[in-house]
């Protein structure tokens, strides 16, 4: 095995060189890499044809298939996604409060980096690059473990960006890969207390659960999707369907698609075959409860276990519900805390899901697939916190920094 040991060392050893850098200097690191990946496009697609060809021999499924694929399109999408973060402010010395005490001394606090980030996770080679970007302009290391089904196109995108960082003031010590592919190197990794400030997950429900479950670095629990679109009465019919279309289809391998799908009992006999038939036109498979069986023949009966499964894949899972508050109490008993959605054209009945659906992004009359960094002005995301503390929903720059108490005096001592 790789001598993991000094890849952390050297991650922690730059995370102090960082820390003096200014805007100025990060941002150039920035587009050295963005430079790189331009200039390397053919060999980053080689190396991705690797990946892609061990995925169809392992009989790996469309969905992950996709989230491994990267094309030009894709790597631009990526530079693009670079020169967004660019743009962004640092968040790195911002004073976010300041107050006089009654003896005169002043306390704030101040915006710092967290230190060494461990980001782990299941294909998507994009978030190689994302989680490197904003874990440098955010004067944070990285130590990257992307699974193997990804290993040639992880490796060839570290290996370019840390080219690119010597170019740079940046160290290129402060992006490591872990390159292993052994099992084995995720558990070691998830014990580095001493080198590594927080470990970042990124794939299924499982995964994520199995990652919190052995670690003993501090842990962001981040991403499963097991996400829901509730139609209510007063729905119109043709918002719904573009809206639950694009939410299932557009792209189901990842987290802000939908996975269920809930009609309110008194449009469910008009709505739901309208629904089936868009979205059979993507060949997608319908599972449901009784009633919807009841109204769709061939649909298959879902289980207790359907309702709690992230699908990530051309699947969906229909049920009929007899009031908001029934379809509220289905989403917070079996979500992941994700994305959750309402069609409705009453207002309080969308300020009520908004207000009682525990989610990490909870919409109104829009796709759930919005759900993502770029998206929301981030530039880019290192992972969808579904958690309560720190951070939650779309991780950005911000959410990529802690604080530190700063206090100016004059000579005060306490009596």
């Amino acid at each position: 095995m790789e001598n993991m040991e000094k890849k952390l060392q050297e991650a922690k050893t730059a995370t102090y060189k960082l820390a003096l850098l200014n805007t100025k200097a990060k941002n150039e690191a920035l587009r050295k890499i963005v430079e790189g990946i331009e200039k390397n496009i053919q060999i980053i697609l080689e190396e991705n044809k690797k990946d892609l060809k061990r995925g169809e021999e392992k009989g790996l499924s469309k969905a992950l298939m996709d989230r491994i694929l990267l094309n030009e399109k894709r790597l631009k999408d990526i530079a693009r996604s670079i020169e967004d973060v660019i743009k962004l402010p640092d968040p790195v010395g911002e004073i976010i409060s300041m107050q006089k005490r009654p003896n005169g001394i002043l306390v704030g606090q101040m915006r710092v980096p967290i230190g060494v980030l461990a980001l782990i996770y299941e294909a998507r080679p994009n978030v190689t690059v994302d989680g490197a970007i904003l874990a440098i302009k955010s004067g944070n290391s990285i130590v990257l473990r992307g699974s193997s089904d990804a290993l040639y196109s992880n490796i060839i995108l570290a290996n370019i960006m840390k080219e690119a960082l010597s170019e740079s003031e940046v160290p290129p010590e402060s992006i490591q890969i872990i390159e292993t592919p052994e099992h084995s190197a995720v558990e070691k990794l998830l014990q580095m207390r001493d080198y590594i400030d927080v470990a970042i997950p990124r794939g299924s429900a499982n995964f994520i659960k199995y990652v919190m479950n052995i670690s003993k670095v501090p842990v962001i629990e981040t991403g499963a999707g097991n996400n829901h679109i509730y139609v209510e009465e007063d729905a119109d019919f043709d918002m719904a369907k573009k809206i639950i279309i694009n939410a299932k289809v557009q792209r189901p391998s990842v987290c802000n698609a939908i996975e269920k799908l809930l009609i309110h009992k008194n449009i469910a006999d008009k709505f739901i075959p309208l629904i089936v038939e868009d979205l059979r036109k993507y060949n997608v498979e319908i599972r449901g409860c009784e009633k919807t069986c009841q109204i769709i023949k061939d649909a298959i009966l879902a289980t207790e276990e359907d309702w709690y499964t992230e699908y990530l894949d051309f699947i969906i899972a229909i049920k009929v519900v007899n009031s908001l508050e029934e379809a509220i109490e289905h989403i917070n008993k079996y979500n992941t805390k994700h994305s959750e959605a309402i069609i409705t054209k009453d207002y309080h009945k969308a300020m009520t899901f908004l207000q009682r659906v525990d989610a990490a992004a909870v919409y109104v009359n829009a796709s759930t697939r919005f759900t993502d960094g770029g998206e929301f002005g981030l530039g880019a995301e290192i992972g969808i916190s579904t958690q309560k503390l720190h951070a939650r929903g779309p991780m950005g720059l911000k959410e990529l920094t802690t604080t530190k108490y700063i206090i100016f005096g004059e000579g005060q001592i306490r009596e």
